[in-house]
């Protein structure tokens, strides 16, 4: 299925990096071209969700810091490239606190132009654009892996679904959200391929409507059957028996398989087990965090007010109203029937059986 690139890179690493701005589709698609040395740009981009799903916002890091240094690269003191560099990764690493992948890629980053400082202090040479072209290829590897992911991921994802089920899914976790397929929907569009029909009901996903903006818009381009909800209709399309599935993304998942996605999935998760429907995440092994124990360790990005009462610049609150708006919840793992990984599905979410899986 051919689509346009969520985010590409064109030239060597004094190139351009292109995205995709998803605060304007369905209505406008337009690209976003970060030129040279603007990582300021690719920090607003990502804060302000013109580009989101935790692994595209790692990828647009990796890419990001290959942005940021460029201004640097005839400096030939090493220490001040480097620390520029190193500036250049923790102002990146501000731009969102939940989605793990977004540290993850900055951290191979970080390990990269390490490694390649490391050899050149032994040589006694110092190349900024050698430097700057190793980055580059590290940032197309975690780019080109993701691609590969997502394929996984949909493989064993469609195999969970049976022929002819009604699923719902939550937020936007396709191709937007990634280099390729997606994760959630990566399911879908693999099941699609496969001859497998599924009817897909999206909820809309509110404050921002990814739901509605992204997810319909998606599946409607690949030509895959979708049905848009309000996100308080969820209980009655389940209570119809319309739903037999639910599958959704993830931004950060922690050791025993506590879960954090957009906010309203874990209304989702126990509305799928007050309905016997299973309970299905899809995500990557890069958005494991397994340095927390539980999900209530997670931090929970905190947004403006303004997206609830003036959402897409209508104000439908009052003034002065107090609003509370986290961008994610937390789903237990007790109601999630599998996690999906490029690995294989992990069920029952366990701690034992999520180590076994990612090795």
């Amino acid at each position: 299925m051919s689509k346009p690139e969520t985010i590409h890179w064109e030239g060597d690493a004094n190139g351009t990096l292109f995205m995709i701005d998803q605060t304007l589709l369905p209505v406008e698609f337009r690209e976003i071209d970060f030129s040279k040395g603007c990582v300021e740009k690719v920090w607003e981009a990502i804060h302000s969700l013109r580009v989101r799903g935790a692994p595209a916002i790692g990828i647009a890091a990796a890419y990001g810091v290959c942005i940021g240094i460029q201004p640097v690269l005839n400096e030939m003191d090493e220490d001040k490239f480097f620390a520029k560099l190193n500036e250049v990764i923790d102002y990146l690493a501000g731009s969102r606190p939940t989605a793990v992948n977004l540290f993850w890629a900055l951290d191979r980053m970080r390990d990269v132009a390490n490694s390649v400082k490391q050899l050149m202090d032994v040589t006694q040479t110092f190349h900024p654009m050698e430097v700057a072209n190793r980055l580059l290829m590290e940032a197309r590897a975690i780019h080109e892996e993701d691609r590969e992911i997502c394929r996984a991921i949909g493989r064993f994802g469609a195999e969970l679904l049976p022929d002819g089920a009604g699923v719902l899914t939550h937020c936007n976790a396709g191709g937007l959200a990634t280099a390729d397929y997606g994760t959630a929907l990566a399911a879908f569009f693999w099941a699609a391929e496969h001859g497998k029909k599924l009817h897909i009901y999206a909820d809309e996903t509110r404050p921002l409507l990814q739901g509605a903006r992204l997810t319909a818009w998606e599946l409607k381009e690949h030509g895959i059957p979708v049905t848009l909800i309000c996100d308080n209709m969820a209980a009655q399309v389940m209570r119809e028996g319309k739903i037999q599935a639910v599958v959704v993304g993830a931004d950060r998942i922690t050791a025993n398989g506590d879960t954090a996605n957009k906010i309203g999935t874990y209304s989702v998760a126990c509305l799928a087990h007050l309905h016997n429907i299973p309970f299905y995440v899809a995500a990557p092994k890069s958005t494991f965090d397994l340095t927390l124990a539980a999900g209530e360790q997670i931090p929970i990005e905190q947004r403006s007010p303004l997206e609830v009462t003036h959402g897409f610049g209508k104000q439908t609150a009052p003034d002065g109203i107090d609003v509370f708006n986290p961008a994610f919840d937390v789903t237990p793992a007790k109601y999630i029937a599998g996690i999906i990984t490029e690995l294989g599905v992990i069920s029952p979410v366990t701690e034992e059986n999520i180590r076994k899986v990612l090795g």
